[in-house]
């Protein structure tokens, strides 16, 4: 399996492994035919046909592919394409709550499809929801901030809800560029999870384990690994080779 977890939307991508290691996965995959990638957007009132375009085009610059946009909305049920017909899996950047809704009642097709060797791509808030126990938003760890307030995705309180399972550890992003850092900290030394790690933008973390100790960074920023537990939580930097 290879899982990206990408530190904010494409927008912020300016490095090309980030891309290219999703389409090498893709090739390997289906070396005899295009491939088709499911592209899940939260849709706005037709927000996705703006944004839609910076997930499509890099990677159709890359390889012939079928791309199948797959659409969440507020308060409606997701009609997703069938992830066991899909080779990639792209999940895009937004309101983290709303692909959280959207997708979890597929977390176990999606996980099927994973360890059955179709690369998974989230961005930003795709990222947020890969793990077991996902950070979906909050600025506040019991009262006090430990993020700014526009990273809250309309929560309050730092809140843990259960994910879609693809990694067990929990995941926060835009990290030195937002400060979110710090509520990726707070939520492990709460003991709110056990682990975590928080992504830079234009920055991926790149697993094809289920195992920290097996760990790639692509791009130009840092993962910041966050372990323990109480005051004594330890981070950790992991960046790219250079």
């Amino acid at each position: 399996m290879t899982i990206l977890l990408v530190g904010g939307g494409p927008d912020t991508v300016t490095t090309p492994a980030v891309f290219d290691r999703f389409v090498e996965e893709l090739r390997r995959r289906t070396p005899d035919r295009a491939p088709r990638v499911a592209v899940i957007l939260f849709d706005n009132h037709g927000s996705s046909e703006y944004f839609l375009p910076a997930y499509r085009q890099p990677l159709e610059t890359r390889l012939a592919c079928e791309i199948l946009p797959v659409l969440l909305r507020a308060n409606d049920a997701a009609d997703p394409v069938g992830f066991d017909a899909v080779d990639g899996i792209v999940v895009g950047g937004g309101p983290t709550p709303g692909y959280l809704a959207g997708l979890l009642p597929f977390a176990e097709a999606i996980r099927r499809a994973v360890s059955d060797g179709v690369p998974y791509m989230g961005f930003s808030a795709g990222a947020m929801i890969a793990p077991g126990r996902a950070i979906v938003g909050g600025y506040r760890l019991r009262g006090a901030e430990v993020c700014p307030a526009e990273c809250s995705e309309g929560l309050e309180e730092l809140e843990i809800r259960d994910g879609l399972g693809l990694v067990p550890f929990a995941v926060d992003v835009h990290a030195a560029q937002a400060g979110t850092l710090g509520r990726a900290v707070g939520a492990v030394a709460a003991g709110l999870v056990d682990r975590a790690v928080a992504v830079d933008e234009n920055t991926a973390l790149v697993l094809h384990h289920a195992d920290l100790q097996q760990l790639e960074v692509l791009g130009t920023g840092n993962c910041w690994t966050v372990r323990g537990a109480g005051p004594k939580a330890a981070v950790s930097i992991l960046s790219a080779r250079r």
